[in-house]
């Protein structure tokens, strides 16, 4: 077993674990109230849905997670990213761990400084812009920090050198409802995973929303949908859709 974890390792992005997580706390952590309000004041809309949430994992001489200045769009959206408020996304990153300047913070480049580049190519290397490699920013910091940023912001992955080092973030990714073409995960896949129901049955109506429950009010909601989500959800407080309370 522990072999296969450390081969698992060895690739850059083998530490990242796909949510709902075994620990509900965590799954519940991604959802924040205070993460769901940051969201809110970006993209200027209540209107929100979480497209991705991963946990990830990074350890001192396990891979190398160097690398080159990208934006991340192309695995985000098969279109291109806009600049306009009502079509915009938001990538946060919080630490659940130390992130020094040793331990692998993303670095970042400010807008100011890349200006408007064309759609493609998506990355460049040190001796294409070396002005921004000049310009960029290491987003280091205490556990509960949040960085936050776009698809269309260039940034990098920076390498472990912390002695024995550790690092472990949860990604969280923002849309407005609306914008549908700005997906990595189908929810519906996710929710055959064990840890789903314990976090949805924890989770509060306005969590829910964010992976695409109906509101209040909706048409969707009748005796029947009702009564199927509470055989679904057993553990799953209604009282918000007009259907049965629990007690937790």
């Amino acid at each position: 077993m522990r072999g296969r974890r450390r081969a698992r390792h060895r690739d850059e992005f083998g530490g990242i674990t796909n949510f709902p997580f075994d620990s509900v706390d965590l799954s519940l952590l991604a959802v924040h109230p205070r993460l769901i309000a940051l969201a809110e004041a970006i993209l200027r809309t209540d209107d929100l849905r979480i497209y991705t949430i991963e946990s990830w994992a990074k350890y001192t001489g396990a891979a190398d997670y160097r690398q080159a200045h990208h934006r991340d769009y192309l695995n985000h959206t098969p279109l291109v990213p806009s600049d306009a408020v009502p079509f915009r996304q938001l990538q946060l990153f919080l630490y659940l761990s130390d992130v020094t300047v040793d331990h692998g913070p993303t670095h970042v480049v400010s807008k100011t400084v890349t200006g408007r580049v064309p759609a493609l190519p998506h990355a460049y290397l040190p001796d294409e812009r070396p002005s921004w490699y000049e310009a960029e920013v290491a987003a280091a910091g205490p556990p509960g920090t949040v960085l936050a940023y776009s698809v269309d912001t260039f940034h990098r992955g920076s390498g472990m050198r912390a002695p024995g080092g550790a690092r472990y973030t949860l990604m969280v990714n923002f849309r407005a409802g609306a914008n549908d073409w700005m997906t990595r995960r189908s929810w519906g896949d996710r929710s055959f995973e064990p840890a789903w129901t314990p976090f949805v049955e924890r989770a509060t109506p306005r969590q829910l929303l964010l992976f695409g429950f109906p509101p209040p009010g909706h048409a969707f909601w009748t005796d029947e949908t009702l009564s199927g989500m509470a055989q679904r959800y057993p553990g799953l407080d209604l009282t918000a859709w007009g259907g049965p309370s629990v007690s937790r």
